[in-house]
């Protein structure tokens, strides 16, 4: 079929960019682009995704694109829409997701306009998004709407990567194409690579091959699993130390250099971070009841620095927190700069293979009593009901361990890194972000592996729940596979922590710090809620031997049913 409209258009681009999915609450502003995709794109590249808020749509996008490292399309009705999904962009931004948010508009003609575009439109549309996307457009002519996409998914890709915004008045929509509009060449509009430069990555390997005790701090280096494999070489070859901030999966935690969760960093003196976005946090302990800053490195200890540095900083929310000094500064892309970097090293390394190995062992040790303190650990009120969430993550372990699995969202306070075997870059998205991410999140990274054989686990917490309820229908409407385990501790407790930590300051109640803070009297049913979704759902359980079999049988509806799974688990509240 020949493109006969303007939205007809659209879809065309959307294709020859071979776009999966598009997540959307309907609006009238695309109903013409809604009917394309429909009708002229058969509902493939890209496929429909329903959402009951655009704020889950957004979320769907964003996981999965961290699950595939493509974009997806979310599609916002007019201001409305935009503003009801702004906080899903935000954090995507932050999440350095590269997702294309497409927007509707009425009529910017006056004499064209309906009576509610008055209330609707946006002289800028983007404004409302703009300091938190990395570029925004309102094409103004149909020819225009080619260049326009194009770039906006070249903005997305090129890294540091983030949401951008592209809108798409009703009008040019529905207009009639006169002619035909050529489509950019995407080969020719490729994301470029940040390399880094060569004398700096020279002297960063000299740094790290003399030094005695060198740490690799990482961040969002998993976001691309060919680095994952070269961290894992780069530490061998080092025998350094490697901390995981999980904002990806960046290190197998098995690996015995593995040292997150020690205090290893008081004693490097040479600390390469890599696509490390908050660097003086990293650094800096900040005490919740003083405030006071406390550093958890010796002053003597040289940083060197390789990711995007201050390329796109927020000009309006502080996300980057304080100016931390470094010795050596590299701007550039890890997945460029880290093959350059293992070659370079080679040449400093010769007659120091015995000071490796013996620093490789001691890691080990290390290594080895950390996994070993925690399984310990663990089993503190091992039979408690509530349970502990160290048994709840040691439940969902026995069970899964052996399918082939995905974390796609983690509020288990570490345990889950510490008991479970994370080994392969996909296992982990990276962690929560914050109240009502969790599940639009996951419902993506799900959708990103549909089809597949992998099972996507979901630790659910309560309170995020409670803001996208409406995302449970998607997951069943669309056929998205997705185990979910609540973390149901009845409370807003990361707040109902600050309470009780204020009222013993000022010598008020403990006891009434639950006010405004539970989630409880009367408790949500999670799993009668998800069965009105048609989830396989049970719970609440309090009793942690019962959390096994349930999620057997969960895992059974999943492959054998193809429905989406809840399993509603009481815990304690940390």
């Amino acid at each position: 079929m020949k493109p006969q409209f303007g939205s007809d258009l659209i879809v065309d681009i959307f294709k020859h960019y071979e776009i999966e999915y598009a997540a959307l609450n309907p609006g009238s502003t695309f109903r013409a682009l809604h009917d394309s995709m429909v009708n002229y794109g058969g509902n493939r590249l890209p496929e429909m995704i329903t959402c009951s808020h655009e704020e889950i749509a957004v979320g769907i996008a964003h996981g999965y694109a961290k699950a595939t490292g493509k974009p997806m399309l979310a599609i916002v009705h007019n201001v409305v829409g935009l503003l009801h999904a702004t906080f899903g962009i935000y954090y995507a931004y932050l999440d350095r997701a590269p997702i294309v948010v497409i927007g509707g508009c009425g009529a910017m003609s006056i004499p064209q306009r309906r009576s509610i575009d008055w209330v609707h439109n946006a002289t800028l549309q983007g404004n409302a998004v703009r300091d938190y996307v990395k570029w925004d457009d309102q094409p103004f002519s149909i020819d225009s709407i080619p260049e326009s996409f194009a770039r906006a998914y070249r903005v997305a890709t090129t890294e540091p990567q983030g949401p951008v915004y592209v809108c798409f008045e009703m009008t040019l929509q529905e207009t009639k194409l006169q002619s035909e509009i050529p489509l950019p060449n995407k080969e020719r509009l490729q994301a470029p690579p940040l390399q880094g430069d060569l004398p700096s990555i020279r002297r960063a390997a000299e740094m790290l091959a003399r030094a005695e005790n060198p740490v690799i701090v990482a961040d969002y280096l998993g976001r691309n699993p060919s680095s994952f494999h070269k961290l894992v070489a780069l530490a061998e070859c080092l025998g350094a130390a490697v901390v995981d901030l999980n904002s990806r999966l960046n290190f197998p935690n098995t690996h015995p250099l593995c040292l997150t969760g020690s205090d290893i960093l008081r004693k490097a003196d040479v600390i390469l971070t890599l696509d490390v976005r908050d660097l003086y946090n990293t650094f800096f302990e900040i005490d919740r009841e003083s405030g006071a800053h406390m550093p958890m490195i010796s002053p003597k200890a040289r940083i060197i620095d390789i990711g995007f540095g201050d390329l796109g900083i927020s000009k309006w929310s502080h996300d980057y927190e304080r100016l931390q000094e470094v010795d050596l500064p590299i701007l550039g892309d890890t997945r460029a700069v880290l093959p350059l970097l293992l070659d370079g090293l080679q040449e400093f390394l010769k007659g120091r293979e015995s000071l490796i190995k013996d620093r490789s062992e001691r890691h080990r040790t290390t290594h080895n009593e950390l996994r070993a303190g925690w399984s310990e650990l663990a089993r503190k009120d091992w039979d408690a009901k509530p349970m502990t969430t160290a048994r709840l993550a040691h439940e969902i372990w026995q069970v899964i361990k052996n399918e082939d699995w995905v974390l796609s969202a983690n509020t288990l306070n570490s345990w889950a890194r510490r008991l479970w075997s994370f080994t392969r870059p996909e296992q982990h998205c990276g962690e929560s972000l914050g109240t009502g991410t969790d599940l639009g999140i996951s419902l993506g990274v799900a959708l990103a592996h549909r089809g597949s054989a992998k099972l996507v686990v979901d630790i659910q917490p309560d309170g995020d729940l409670m803001f996208d309820p409406g995302g449970l229908w998607t997951a069943a409407h669309d056929h998205i596979p997705l185990l979910v385990v609540m973390y149901n501790n009845r409370g807003y407790y990361n707040d109902w922590a600050h309470q009780i930590r204020l009222a013993k300051q000022r010598g008020n109640p403990v006891e009434r710090t639950a006010i405004g803070m539970e989630i409880d009297h009367p408790p949500p049913n999670f799993a009668k809620l998800a069965q009105s979704f048609d989830w396989y759902a049970e719970g609440p359980i309090e009793d942690p031997s019962a959390v096994g079999p349930a999620l057997q049988r969960a895992i059974r509806a999943i492959r054998e049913q193809g429905k989406p799974a809840l399993i509603d688990t009481v815990t304690q509240f940390r």
